[in-house]
């Protein structure tokens, strides 16, 4: 049966790693790589000091022969650096897009349970006739209470039929009367000593022996 049919294939594979840990080990062998890069940086500065300070065109030619392979080596790194970070910046692209689609669907389901419960209450717990008749009760309730607070605020004792005429005429007896008690307070001392006129008995004499 086994050579009919074949052996089937014992599979042990793992499974595949998340966006996540696969984007981690990508940063860490671009920091693996920057730090080999930086080693070649510091082996180009002493090739160029000693480049600086070579003394024949032999001994200047072999070196500038080391500082380009290394140099070689370093751009080398660059390319590989750059590569990496960009499939970790797919990465980091894929899983910002899983995430915001996940968002979206917890966010549609939400409004779509909102919507439901909405249905729900307007059908069974909200009833339109009910609430034109309450919107109605209540103007009718605040209708009154302004006439309730017109009556409390009235003034009773004050008569309706007042015309200009009275108002006028009742002016003009104010001022008589101010100018009377105008009069009645006048000092006694500014007052002649015979007011009405008539001479008294004082005064008849004195006329007499005139």
């Amino acid at each position: 049966m086994k050579r009919v049919f074949g052996k089937k294939k014992q599979t042990n594979a793992k499974p595949a790693p998340s966006l996540d840990q696969a984007s981690d080990t990508l940063g860490k062998r671009t920091a693996h790589i920057d730090h080999k890069i930086a080693t070649l940086d510091k082996e180009l500065n002493v090739y160029k000091k000693k480049l600086q300070t070579a003394k024949t065109p032999s001994n200047k030619k072999m070196l500038q022969k080391r500082a380009m392979e290394i140099l070689k080596k370093k751009r080398m790194y660059e390319n590989q650096r750059d590569n990496l970070m960009g499939q970790q910046f797919n990465m980091d692209q894929a899983a910002f897009g899983i995430e915001s689609a996940k968002a979206t669907v917890e966010s549609v389901a939400a409004m779509k349970a909102a919507n439901v419960e909405l249905k729900n209450a307007i059908r069974n717990d909200l009833d339109i006739d009910d609430v034109d008749d309450l919107a109605v009760d209540m103007e009718e309730l605040m209708l009154e209470m302004n006439d309730i607070n017109d009556a409390l605020g009235r003034t009773f004792a004050t008569p309706e039929d007042v015309t200009e005429a009275d108002l006028e005429a009742e002016l003009d007896m104010l001022e008589d009367e101010l100018e009377e008690e105008d009069q009645e307070e006048v000092p006694s001392y500014l007052l002649p000593e015979n007011p009405t006129g008539v001479p008294t008995q004082k005064e008849e004499a004195a006329l007499a022996g005139l």
